[in-house]
């Protein structure tokens, strides 16, 4: 279970969407959210995501969405952090 000070992260990346597999800090600097994930996507850890020794995430955006204090049947019930690029459609 998500704690009230943690957040799952959402990435998108050269076209594909996933999230990172354990929650992080919810207040977490963007540099350090930007890390962890490029860490991922540079080691492969993701499932489903190639791996790319080259990934560079200086230009993307980090969004910060609260939980919604009465989540819909089926809506998402945590914090959540958003990493995406600039451009349209994750496209780099």
């Amino acid at each position: 279970m998500i704690q009230a000070h943690e957040a799952m992260v959402n990435v998108t990346y050269n076209g594909q969407n996933f999230e990172l597999p354990d929650p992080v800090n919810y207040t977490a600097g963007d540099g350090d959210i930007k890390a962890w994930v490029s860490e991922a996507i540079r080691t492969g850890s993701i499932r489903g995501v190639a791996a790319d020794p080259n990934v560079d995430l200086a230009n993307f955006v980090v969004d910060r969405f609260d939980a919604p204090a009465d989540p819909a049947p089926g809506q998402r019930s945590h914090n959540a952090v958003f990493l995406r690029p600039k451009t349209a459609y994750g496209l780099v």
